[in-house]
């Protein structure tokens, strides 16, 4: 069975295939001063009664928690194969920005699941601690995006500066309008973030031209697809997809 970590700045996604069918998925909190024993410990906990593993691929976009992880990942799993998607690595996708080794790897992951998926061009949003939204051209390759705050950080912002508003959760409220301070926060975070989306969507597509697909995925996208009127898919694990198409890149 494939491993595939996708180690985010919020939480990390743990998924396990059989071929190409997701078999089982887990999200767990990233904590940045785990160290690379803390974090055997763990997978360890979550894989006990798993078939046995035959290779792994990882992508993080936390240079700390990637430092301890390859020690980590050389003591545990020396004797499988292991990719980590990083500048070297084969992913088949071109990056047409300025500079791209500030891609994130889980941008790049995305945009290789999102092709396979849906052809191109495509754009897929990413709602995490930034919304993403990346831009996937026909051929396969990533022109560029746009990012934001993400919901949950612009809330726990939001509740730090302001003296009367507090965090609230995140689900869909009765009415645009809120009858009170914590549907009022809810409505703002909800109808706003899709009103927010909806409009970086239209801009894209005025300046690429129609696309085959608006893909949602990251932990918050429940949220908000309801709401959207631009969002076309939604895929939950489009980043453990994308990684495991890279692991099939780059072992025979």
């Amino acid at each position: 069975m494939l491993l595939a970590v996708d180690v985010g700045n919020t939480n990390t996604v743990l998924g396990l295939f059989t071929g190409e069918e997701l078999v089982r998925s887990w999200r767990i909190t990233t904590h940045a001063r785990a160290t690379g024993d803390e974090m055997a410990l763990t997978f360890r906990g979550l894989l006990d009664e798993q078939p046995e593993i035959t290779g792994l691929v990882l992508c993080s976009t936390v240079p700390r928690v990637l430092h301890e992880l390859r020690p980590m990942l050389s003591s545990f799993f020396h004797e499988i194969p292991v990719v980590i998607v990083e500048p070297g690595t084969k992913t088949g996708v071109p990056i047409l920005t300025d500079n791209p080794k500030e891609v994130g790897a889980d941008r790049i992951v995305n945009t290789l699941a999102a092709h396979q998926q849906f052809g191109g061009p495509c754009i897929v949003v990413d709602f995490g601690t930034s919304t993403n939204l990346d831009v996937v051209s026909a051929q396969g390759e990533f022109l560029g995006g746009a990012l934001a705050p993400g919901i949950d950080i612009s809330l726990e912002a939001l509740s730090a500066k302001a003296a009367q508003l507090r965090k609230v959760e995140v689900v869909r409220p009765r009415s645009p309008i809120g009858k009170n301070t914590v549907e009022a926060l809810q409505s703002g975070a909800v109808f706003g973030f899709a009103g927010q989306v909806d409009g970086l969507v239209d801009r894209i597509i005025e300046e690429i031209g129609p696309v085959t697909a608006v893909v949602a995925t990251g932990g918050l996208a429940s949220v908000v697809i309801g709401e959207s009127e631009t969002i076309t898919h939604h895929d939950p694990h489009l980043t453990l997809t994308g990684l495991r198409l890279v692991f099939e890149r780059n072992v025979d």
